[in-house]
């Protein structure tokens, strides 16, 4: 049976199984010495020339190659422990070495961060890049949070539920992907910008309590810590205010990331208006921690809560700060019904940052058809637009809706906070470059003629 490397720490004197790539190879005289690396770690392996036939196998190896060997576990002399990596108290005399793939050179080394390799060449060959041990690492990172959260919720009595990735487009503050329909010529669906309208429908069919792990798309400019695609744990529950709903979210991100080794340096976290942010830092997402903290990797949680609801959009007219299906304060529902004082109505939004970033946000929702109707009409919208694009919801909440509110994490930026990570590309498996393409394949691309007909479309120049 396979022995992963980590296992060797604990074999010394037994024969073990090992599969993995080359990671280096360095010849002392007569003695070619191997590190071998599979996802576990790595572990150095010894030949020596009495084995003729294996010794003459090790000198063809080369970077990156994949072997199968056999052999013993011995623990290495004293004076060439490596207290550097976990295996470095044992090392393996080969018995028998299986080549099971040649490599190319890499086109860049494999061996460092890669922080100055260029983006497009590290993205162009990813599945290289990812080999790296920091970001092996990261990947099991973001693997281990997900879980983590997840139990939690079903700990706390979550549904997970998933919803449609095809849907309609609305306006959630970025501009939507849009897939066209071959069934219905001329007509197109639209990918998620977040499971908003869904997650609450939930909410009125019952559920109470659901969670989604949620791929959401954003056709948005991108940056350091935005892609065109992302990761959300969404969360929706009944019968709740804003204070259910922060306690709930501030003891599952506390359960989780200390649950991994992290420090969090205050609890409860502190709580901040918009308006003391912005007046204490000049921004609403910001940085609590010392210098000491940095360097400690500490995790410093912050909640920001009391946003205007409406701000001016570009031409003049009204639209919202966060999500339109939020609900204003209780004492400003009368401001929002009789579109009065818009600019001083102030929403239950509530956002969690951490490091300088927005890791989570969410809102008590609006949960009656004329609240719903009441933020549109600020917008300008007219009945016949609500209708067309709302139409669902305000029939939905006709037939009794609970009060509800949530909120989603952001599982990019959450990572970046805890692997120390300054962009999203280093916390995701394949992300986009920073000028919109794909990793590795060359999306987005043409379609062919035939396509192009199927669909009902024509490209102009």
């Amino acid at each position: 049976m396979r022995t992963t490397i980590i296992e060797t720490k604990d074999r010394d004197g037994e024969s073990v199984e090992l599969f993995g790539w080359v990671h280096g190879r360095r010849d002392h005289g007569k003695i070619i010495f191997i590190d071998l690396r599979d996802r576990s770690g790595m572990v150095q392996v010894v030949f020596t020339p009495h084995q003729k036939e294996i010794y003459a196998q090790a000198e063809k190896l080369r970077g990156e190659w994949v072997v199968r060997l056999s052999g013993k576990v011995t623990a290495r002399p004293e004076k060439m422990v490596n207290a550097e990596i976990p295996t470095g108290k044992v090392e393996v005399h080969p018995e028998a070495l299986e080549i099971l793939a040649e490599a190319q050179t890499p086109p860049f080394p494999l061996d460092t961060d890669g922080y100055d390799t260029d983006e497009e060449l590290r993205l162009k060959y990813r599945y290289l890049d990812l080999r790296r041990s920091r970001l092996q690492r990261n990947l099991k990172l973001r693997s281990e949070f997900i879980d983590r959260a997840r139990q939690f919720l079903f700990k706390k009595d979550f549904l997970e539920i998933e919803t449609p990735i095809l849907t309609e487009s609305t306006p959630e503050g970025s501009r939507d992907f849009v897939v066209p329909s071959r069934l219905h010529p001329g007509k197109f669906f639209a990918l998620p910008q977040s499971p908003q309208q869904y997650k609450q429908l939930l909410m009125v069919a019952g559920v109470e309590r659901y969670f989604q792990i949620a791929r959401c798309f954003r056709d948005e400019d991108l940056r350091a810590d935005r892609g065109f695609e992302h990761t959300q744990i969404d969360l929706e529950m009944s019968f709740v205010n804003q204070a259910d709903v922060m306690a709930m979210d501030e003891e599952m991100i506390t359960t989780v990331v200390e649950s991994m080794g992290f420090k969090i340096k205050q609890k409860p976290f502190p709580v901040f208006s918009y308006q003391e942010a912005m007046a204490k830092f000049g921004a609403d997402k910001f940085d609590l921690r010392t210098e000491e903290d940095k360097k400690n990797g500490t995790l410093a949680y912050a909640w920001v809560k009391d946003f205007p609801f409406f701000e001016k959009d570009g031409g003049g007219g009204w639209t919202f700060t966060h999500n339109p299906f939020s609900l204003s304060q209780p004492e400003h529902v009368d401001w929002l019904m009789k579109g009065k004082n818009i600019d001083q109505i102030i929403t239950t939004q509530y956002d969690l940052v951490c490091n300088g970033f927005e890791v989570g946000g969410g809102s008590i929702r609006a949960h009656r058809s004329d609240h719903l109707q009441a933020v549109f009409k600020v917008m300008g919208y007219t009945d016949e637009r609500i209708e067309k694009n709302f139409g669902h919801m305000l029939e939905a909440f006709r037939y009794g809706a609970p009060p509800h509110g949530g909120i989603a994490h952001g599982v990019e930026r959450n990572l970046m906070t805890l692997a120390g990570e300054s962009y999203l590309r280093e916390v995701q498996a394949f992300p986009q470059t920073s000028s919109g393409r794909t990793a590795i394949m060359s999306a987005p691309s043409a379609l062919e003629k035939d396509q192009l007909k199927e669909l009902h479309l024509k490209v102009s120049e």
